[in-house]
């Protein structure tokens, strides 16, 4: 069954993006857990910003699970990302996607990465720069395989990535990994930009896709946009995707209106479609 997750961010310098709630994690899994929702998916400054034991303590006093974890702080707080010119600065990004893969993954997590896939430019070519990122994800996926949780990667739109920005060029960048255990995240505001159907590039996804970002075409709540989303639903059941949709999405006009929104949308266009 498709799940609900909401996200919380603790990072400080991404303050104004696309994330329900921010800063008290307590109090924010105490809403999520009120409104209805499964899970949350944390965007944390680093791996130790979260005392483990904590957290599952949060987690299980309100009945939630952790859906995902985010690496892009590594890219806002640190401008590191996986196709560096320099190769001190390319491992020093795969060793902070580890720890968060380390954090992640006795709960049951994945990573995901996003934002740290970086771009092509002056010093590093398009050619060199996929070739970059194909090797990390062949080593990264195998050491989250660890956890038995895939790593998630995420195409991102044009405007904040020349390399991976459609579903179908995610799986083009995963199939010739030796690994299997890296999974692609369809988020929709992204699509909105790229894809020309998105329930067809859902569904040319099957068997890669690992993570959803439930979120409306203006980076809204789910609703407040112009998405149809009956079509996205029904393409997820097709390829019996069976894991988290999760609210990236701005707290418009505030978090709990946000959260709100996006779980009235979820119940109304995923569990009526399960029912």
């Amino acid at each position: 069954m498709i799940r609900s997750s909401v996200t919380i961010s603790l990072v400080a310098e991404a303050r104004g993006g696309p994330f329900v709630f921010w800063d008290d994690l307590p109090a924010a899994c105490k809403k999520a857990s009120e409104l209805g929702f499964d899970a949350i998916e944390l965007f944390p400054p680093g791996p130790d910003a979260v005392e483990p034991n904590e957290l599952r303590r949060w987690l299980d006093d309100n009945g939630l699970a952790l859906a995902a974890v985010g690496t892009g702080a590594g890219w806002v707080r640190r401008r590191l990302h996986l196709c560096l010119p320099d190769a001190a600065s390319r491992a020093e990004a795969r060793d902070y996607i580890r720890s968060i893969i380390d954090f992640a993954g006795p709960f049951g997590a994945p990573a995901i990465i996003g934002s740290m896939q970086g771009r092509w430019g002056d010093e590093v070519n398009g050619t060199t720069a996929l070739r970059y990122l194909g090797e990390a994800l062949a080593e990264l996926g195998p050491y989250a395989q660890q956890y038995g949780v895939p790593l998630i990667f995420e195409p991102i739109n044009r405007y904040e990535t020349n390399l991976i920005n459609t579903l179908r060029a995610g799986v083009n960048l995963l199939t010739p990994l030796a690994t299997r255990n890296v999974l692609l995240l369809a988020d929709l505001f992204h699509m909105n930009i790229e894809e020309v159907d998105m329930p067809a590039a859902l569904r040319d996804a099957v068997g890669f896709l690992g993570h959803v970002h439930f979120v409306d075409s203006n980076r809204r709540p789910a609703g407040l946009g112009h998405l149809d989303y009956p079509p996205i639903v029904e393409a997820l059941r097709a390829i019996g995707y069976d894991r988290f949709v999760s609210a990236e999405a701005l707290p418009y006009p505030d978090s709990e209106a946000a959260a709100r929104q996006t779980i009235e949308s979820f119940r109304r266009f995923f569990r009526a479609a399960h029912a």
